[in-house]
């Protein structure tokens, strides 16, 4: 049987002090302030995020630090203990298209973003520079959303630097909608500027995380409530699979989906597809639609051609039956006869995981035979379910399994991984943590 590989564990503590010692390394002098935010996993709702859908995240104990110091000019120059380059740029020169690749957009893109959001005064644009310098415990490319980490680390570095130019304004971060307007700013910084078409979940989590608890995002309004799915509780664990199969947001794939779920929504003439919907989703509701999606795309007066209606119904097929299964998780929860939810309640999750990962791997084909083979292998070994978590394409599996299996999935899940010759995967447990935060 093969040996997993685990994620090494780095005390917080530890990893600030680590980012501190970095910045003095690069800048020679002491940092003004530390900051920190969360990678995550989604639990359920993949891929409905930019159609209005509700997504179920949470927040992981693996976090992205961010040693910042002011400069008093609008130069950004950038570190991190995980790459080599030390990329810089002035903030007037930022725009679409201009901030090149890598990891550096991701960080430049923030202040630029926060700037057309008004959410700092266009006349501290020319003092906003920081040097910044980043370690992170959050796996990279795994799809476990290190770089909407890195962005609100650096949202809220930002945020402090303009109030600290400006006493009179106030934090962002102490106020619910002050964080969801930092998250739609990160959202815009990786959408313009580091060319992602994220939808903005991963921001939403990373800034408005709660400990302990799984998160509901209704994406129409980024509305958030909390959701008591107690899984130590119970005597379950999330087991998080990093295939190690690379993971990458920009190459097209991803926006391909995003513009299809675009263009069906145009189609129907609805706000969202979640819009589509003229109540709660339901079994009966998506057979509903999706029979007259049928109707509306087949006959002589269809809008569309043949092979482009081919196309778009796998997308829309996935997208709505996804918000079927968010939804019927979120009464299994709600129930207050499921307070403390029998076997029978975790049995029926393990089912919506297992059915979100059929969805995504054959109607919206974001799967891949790393993915499949870790979903498959934990399934066999006795999760209760599984499914591949995030954008697609490679990174990241989760499965739901007793705390005694652990283990025992996570050898079932390598030593899989071994006999097709696939590279190690890496393991971590989730569970749910805090928002971006200052550490320092």
């Amino acid at each position: 049987m093969s040996t997993p590989v685990w994620s090494p564990e780095r005390p917080d503590r530890e990893l600030v002090e680590d980012a501190t010692a970095l910045f003095r390394s690069a800048y020679g002098r002491a940092p003004d302030a530390v900051f920190s935010a969360p990678g995550r996993v989604n639990l359920l709702g993949e891929h409905v995020d930019y159609s209005g859908g509700t997504v179920m995240p949470l927040a992981l104990p693996q976090r992205t630090f961010v040693a910042v110091g002011a400069r008093g000019d609008d130069v950004f120059r950038a570190v991190s203990a995980q790459a080599a380059d030390t990329p810089r740029a002035a903030l007037a020169e930022v725009g679409p298209g201009t901030a090149g690749t890598g990891w550096f957009p991701y960080v430049v893109g923030v202040p630029w973003a926060m700037l057309r959001e008004t959410l700092v005064a266009a006349d501290a644009a020319p003092r906003l520079g920081l040097d910044l310098a980043v370690d992170s415990t959050v796996p990279l490319g795994a799809g476990l959303s290190s770089s909407a980490a890195l962005e609100c680390a650096v949202a809220l570095a930002v945020d402090h630097a303009a109030s600290a130019m400006d006493p009179q304004r106030p934090h962002l971060t102490d106020a619910s909608d002050g964080r969801r307007r930092l998250a739609a700013a990160c959202v815009r910084a990786e959408n313009e500027i580091a060319g992602a078409s994220t939808g903005g979940m991963d921001q939403s989590i990373a800034l408005r995380a709660e400990a302990g608890s799984v998160l509901s995002i209704d994406c129409r309004d980024f509305s958030v409530a909390p959701v008591d799915i107690d899984l130590a509780a119970a005597g379950l664990a999330l087991l998080v699979i990093d295939t190690n199969a690379p993971h990458r947001l920009v190459d097209g794939q991803y926006a391909a989906r995003r513009a299809g779920c675009e263009e069906a929504r145009v189609i129907l003439g609805v706000p969202t597809l979640r819009d589509a919907f003229e109540g709660e989703p339901s079994a009966e509701a998506l057979a509903e639609l999706l029979a007259g999606w049928d109707r509306r795309t087949r006959g002589n007066t269809s809008e569309i051609s043949p092979a482009r209606t081919e196309e778009l119904t796998p997308l829309l097929r996935h997208a709505w039956s996804e918000m079927v299964r968010v939804r019927e998780c979120q009464e299994l929860f709600a129930d207050p006869a499921s307070r403390v939810p029998s076997d029978a309640v975790w049995e029926r999750l393990g089912g919506l995981l297992d059915a979100s990962h059929a969805s995504l791997r054959d109607d919206y084909r974001v799967s891949c035979p790393e993915l499949d083979t870790a979903v498959l292998a934990a399934q066999r070994a006795g999760a209760l379910g599984a499914r591949m978590t995030g954008g697609g394409f490679g990174g990241s599996a989760i499965a739901l399994v007793r705390h005694g299996d652990v283990d025992r999935v996570a050898e079932a899940v390598a030593a899989a991984f071994d006999a097709a010759g696939y590279a190690p995967p890496v393991f971590l447990t989730a569970t749910p943590s805090g928002p971006a935060r200052r550490e320092a």
